[in-house]
């Protein structure tokens, strides 16, 4: 049975919404990466740019396992192994998700969380999400539900309760075939 927050959190995806989730470091901003309206609303409430792209977070591997399908296996042992936690790889999106999700790019960052609460929503949703710290760009990521409520009073459509890590850092982010580092 799926918990109540929970089932709003799924409401609010279902009707095209953007909600608020905790996740391993910082808040975050989530709703249906196949959804544009509501990628574009994510996108206009952090003035971030189209062009950047945005990270999918799962519940589980098998929600992301189409992007794994053209790694070589060693390369999908690597991530796997990785997961769940706080490290998102650059992955082939082979034309999978909107342009809105992926930007200029033609990897895409996913990661499968750690987080139980965000996991559990990714589970009860069926599959990955849209995940982008819950800040306007150029400002610090919030680590509670006081500083999401102060950077955006509306806008959001439900919120997902729990707690963030405070030692945790924001996930590295790695390209999978360079092993490059974007984000440590």
């Amino acid at each position: 049975m799926i918990p109540f927050r929970l089932r709003l959190a799924i409401e609010a995806l279902t009707d095209g919404g953007v909600i608020a989730c905790p996740a391993e470091a910082v808040w975050g901003l989530s709703c249906d990466p196949w959804n544009v309206d509501a990628v574009e609303r994510v996108l206009a409430l952090k003035r971030r740019p189209e062009h950047k792209g945005l990270i999918l977070v799962a519940g589980d591997v098998v929600q992301i396992a189409p992007f794994l399908q053209s790694l070589a296996p060693a390369l999908q042992r690597k991530v796997m192994l990785s997961w769940p936690g706080p490290n998102t790889w650059l992955l082939p999106h082979r034309n999978l998700l909107p342009e809105l999700v992926t930007g200029e790019h033609d990897t895409v960052a996913i990661r499968v969380t750690a987080h139980p609460m965000l996991a559990a929503l990714c589970r009860a949703w069926g599959g990955p999400l849209v995940s982008t710290s819950a800040n306007r760009a150029g400002r610090q990521a919030p680590r509670d539900l006081f500083q999401v409520r102060r950077y955006f009073p509306t806008g959001l459509d439900a919120v997902v309760p729990g707690t963030v890590n405070r030692a945790a850092r924001p996930s590295v982010i790695r390209d999978v075939h360079s092993d490059r580092v974007l984000r440590s």
